[in-house]
């Protein structure tokens, strides 16, 4: 009897820790970039967008999208597929005004081969979405409105995205995806076919709807996690 109790607790453990693992704050920080310098701008690589301008302003890495555009991402050195990307992003005021409500800020996980997680975030509608990208037309797993946590134009949204696999029991192979604005969880999703997803990129992201010639926003404080093992 003490036998069965003590696997019975073992296994209810075991569940709880990767719940946790999963859907808790159990994350380290692998890479953590401040953009301060031009040796840490550059340690973002563009993945995709055909005219992207980059500069350095106030501490941060400052982005414009050209002509023919509608977003530009910039990828970090971190490839992984269990990962937490996070960022402050701000829309900023030298953004045309007629694009200001079309423009999102945004990070990406599992990118590559046209396939990716996405959260992105329209200050001036203050609406938030999480996205599965991929095949003919985006999968929308959450969207959040009126959400009082996204700030405006040159304010500073501090912006986090997770998709981790479970790893054992029936939920095998599954992708968990948490997104948040500051503090406040904005979307939430449970991915069943995570497996179409087999790039391994972490990247910020801006752009618009359609052509973004003229979007400006600032990228800071990047930072990437990984799952605790313990």
């Amino acid at each position: 009897m003490k036998g069965r109790f003590a696997a019975t607790f073992l296994a209810a453990l075991a569940v709880g820790v990767l719940a946790c693992a999963v859907a808790g704050a159990a994350m380290i920080g692998i890479y953590r970039n401040s953009m301060e310098s031009l040796a840490q701008r550059s340690q973002l690589v563009k993945l995709s967008g055909a005219n992207c301008a980059r500069a350095g302003a106030n501490g941060a890495m400052r982005i414009t999208l050209g002509k023919k555009t509608a977003a530009c991402s910039f990828r970090t050195p971190v490839l992984g597929r269990d990962l937490e990307i996070a960022a402050t992003e701000r829309l900023l005021s030298g953004t045309p005004s007629d694009l200001q409500r079309k423009a999102f800020l945004g990070l990406e996980l599992r990118a590559g081969g046209g396939f990716k997680y996405q959260l992105l975030v329209f200050p001036r509608q203050k609406k938030a979405q999480l996205i599965k990208i991929g095949g003919e037309d985006p999968n929308y797993l959450a969207i959040a409105k009126n959400e009082k946590a996204i700030k405006g134009i040159n304010e500073a949204n501090v912006l986090r995205l997770r998709a981790v696999n479970v790893t054992s029991g029936r939920e095998k192979g599954q992708a968990r995806l948490f997104a948040y604005v500051g503090k406040t969880l904005v979307g939430e999703a449970v991915d069943d076919g995570a497996g179409d997803l087999t790039g391994r990129n972490s990247s910020v992201i801006v752009g618009t709807i359609k052509n973004g010639n003229g979007v400006v926003a600032s990228v800071d404080d990047v930072v990437v996690r990984v799952p605790s093992p313990f």
